[in-house]
Formats: structure tokens, C-alpha cells, sequence
């Protein structure tokens, strides 16, 4: 059952590119009650594929929520107690605008699509939070790509936030970081099925997008979501459905055939040119270079309250990222807290059962 709604801004939306954007859609998912302070509202930003999706059922997947764990009646983001908004990103696609949207002239956007920044989607996050009649939140809290929006949310719009909750993430893009990201976007843009980017079309009339581009991509990606000693463990050098080597190129390995099942599932639910758009935007990422170059600069006008925290097996946004994003909120005289979990799931840890990271997120949400 489809649970999202649609906030349509009346008016552009301004772009750090420079250009504006107009008739923006904001496909959004709330959840708990609003109290009559206004007060008790906290912002969910969600991961690079991810979506508003965040405790109701995958409308295309079927899957439950991608956070349902942490999010719900008595969890640690509680929704007995709190209001919770989460929306999908401008430039994804799953109901907010983005490239497979229709532009002015009725086709979709492709490649017309304006490159877009994180501070572009935190300013959809405002959009709709002004919509909703929340001048500030109790906190926002992101993991991953959520952790970069936090960061930029608390940063460039401080009035509108009292606490920031960043897991797993970075203040910036690491030269690794844009390299796997070119990777992906090489993969899908050298599929000829992706036709510069103008495959909707095609794909209406029975046709196909750029699906193996698309699934290489995914498939690079999500090493990087991975720890070696976890993908050892789950994985090790054991094959799959045979005894023996075929001394050929299919999937020999157990994790060769996993990595190819993340690959084609991430095509049914996922755009290809939303992948280059957001992946781009992750690059782009540089909440210091945003403010003079000095990332305590970033948060001189900020009055909240900081927890990050990092996992000592994600070699995506080590544990040195969040260490100096902490490094700068001291210098700007903010209190904020610290803590890196052990936990063997590598990046993809916050999304996972690491019980340490309930009793965090809920310690700092209650204070």
C-alpha cells in the first residue's frame, strides 16, 4: 500500500548550480503526531537509494521499511513520542522530481535534469517542513548520504534545528569516495541502452534502460557498504551451486552470485539517471569549501547539540571522517558527543542489528 504524499512547491526551488527549479514534487512520509508546541518533530534523511520508505512497506518491493527497526512505537526514534517526516530526495525516484519526472515540455527531464547539491535537497527538506508548520526540529538524524544532509541542514539553515544525529558518514567526499561513485557512472552511461540518457521512452514502449550499467554499478557500490571480515564470513572463497570450477566466467563464487543478485534487484527499483544525479551530488559534497574553506566556519551560527557516530569496520566513511567533523564542532564551541561501535557489517552497520547503536540514537534523542 502506497503510504506516501506529495507536497508540490508553488514556488522555484534554488539551486546551487545556479539555476532554479520549478514545479518541484516532495514525496513524503510521516509518522507519530505533532504536538501542539510544535516541538517533537525529528527529520529522517535517508541514504543514497533510499527513500521515504523508512518504517512502510517498499510500494515496489514489497520490503518492509528500511529502518523499521530502529523507527516505530517504543523503538529508539519513537514514534509515540515523536513526530517523524522523512522524505524522498529531489532528484531520486520515488516520487519527489527528478530526471525520469516530465519537464516543462511535458518528457522526462533525462539529462535536462539540473545537477543538484545536498544543500539542494536540505532546501526540498525546508520547503516541506515550512509546509508542515515546523519552524525547528528536535533533531535530524540521517546515516550515510542522511549524515551529509544533517550536516548541511544544521549548518546552513541552524534556526531550524536544536540536535543533528550523524551516523556513518563525512563532511566531504573523499578522492576514494568520487572514484567508486565514477565507476558506477562510467558503467551505466557506457550501456548503449542508456541512449544519453533518454531511455524512458524506450523502456514505455518495451524496451530497455540502461539495466547492466545500472547493475554494475550497484555491484561496486555495495562492496563498499561491506567489510572484508563480513563478506569473508558470510561469503569466504566457497562456490555456488557446484563442486568444482568451471573454468569459465560464471558465477563460480557464492559472492560473485550475490554481488549479481544485488545488481539486477537494485534495476527494479532504482532510475539510472537518478544514480548518476545523487552519486554526483555526494561528490560535490564539501561542507567546508561552503564556508570559507574551514569547516568550523560551518557551524559558527549553530546552537545545537551533535552525537556522531562511526563504525570501526566502514572503510567507505572511516572513523577519521566523523573525528573531524567532531574536531570542528569543538573548535566552534558546540557540544557534541562521539562514540565508534564495533559492529562487523562494515558501512552498512546502521542499517543492521547493532543493539549499541539503539541505546545511542535513543540516549541522545531523549535528552
Amino acid at each position: 500500500m502506497e503510504t506516501s504524499k506529495v507536497l508540490e512547491l508553488a514556488q522555484p526551488l534554488p539551486l546551487d548550480g545556479g539555476q532554479s527549479l520549478e514545479g518541484v514534487r516532495i514525496a513524503y512520509e510521516t509518522h507519530g503526531t505533532l504536538n501542539e508546541a510544535r516541538d517533537n518533530a525529528i527529520l529522517i534523511c535517508h541514504a543514497l537509494t533510499g527513500d521515504q520508505h523508512v518504517m512502510s512497506d517498499h510500494p515496489k518491493t514489497g520490503k518492509p521499511g528500511w529502518w523499521v527497526r530502529m523507527v516505530g512505537p517504543g523503538k529508539p526514534i519513537d514514534t509515540d513520542r515523536f513526530f517523524i517526516v522523512c522524505a524522498n530526495v529531489i532528484g531520486s525516484c520515488m516520487g519527489s522530481t527528478g530526471p525520469a519526472s516530465p519537464g516543462p515540455d511535458g518528457k522526462p527531464y533525462g539529462m535536462r535534469f539540473p545537477v543538484i547539491t545536498i544543500r539542494d535537497m536540505v532546501r526540498g527538506h525546508i520547503a516541506l517542513l515550512d509546509a508542515l508548520g515546523i519552524d525547528q526540529l528536535h533533531a535530524v538524524v540521517g546515516g550515510s548520504m542522511g549524515g551529509m544532509q544533517a550536516l548541511s541542514l544544521a549548518a546552513n539553515f541552524p534556526e531550524r534545528v536544536r540536535a543533528a544525529l550523524v551516523i556513518a558518514s563525512t563532511a566531504r567526499h573523499s578522492a576514494q569516495n568520487i572514484a567508486f561513485h565514477e565507476v558506477g557512472r562510467q558503467a551505466i552511461m557506457a550501456d548503449p541502452d542508456w541512449r544519453e540518457g533518454a531511455y524512458y521512452e524506450a523502456k514505455e514502449n518495451g524496451g530497455k534502460g540502461p539495466e547492466k550499467g545500472l547493475s554494475v554499478a550497484r555491484m561496486a557500490a555495495h562492496i563498499t557498504y561491506l567489510s572484508e571480515a563480513g563478506l569473508t564470513e558470510k561469503f569466504g572463497r566457497r562456490l555456488q551451486d557446484r563442486s568444482e570450477k568451471t573454468f569459465g566466467f560464471d558465477a563460480d563464487f557464492q559472492v560473485e552470485s550475490y554481488l549479481r543478485y544485488q545488481g539486477l534487484s537494485f534495476t527494479d527499483r532504482f532510475d539510472a539517471n537518478s544514480y548518476l544525479y545523487i552519486t554526483r551530488a555526494m561528490d560535490y559534497f564539501d561542507l567546508a569549501e561552503e564556508h570559507g574553506g574551514m569547516l568550523a566556519n560551518a557551524f559558527a551560527r549553530s546552537k545545537a547539540r551533535f552525537c556522531l557516530v562511526s563504525f570501526d569496520t566502514d572503510w567507505l566513511y572511516p572513523t577519521s571522517e566523523s573525528r573531524n567533523v567532531v574536531h570542528a564542532l569543538n573548535a566552534a564551541g558546540l557540544p557534541v558527543s562521539f562514540v565508534e561501535l564495533s559492529a562487523p557489517f562494515g558501512h552498512d552497520s546502521f542499517l543492521l542489528d547493532v543493539p549499541a547503536l539503539d541505546r545511542v540514537v535513543e540516549g541522545f534523542l531523549n535528552q
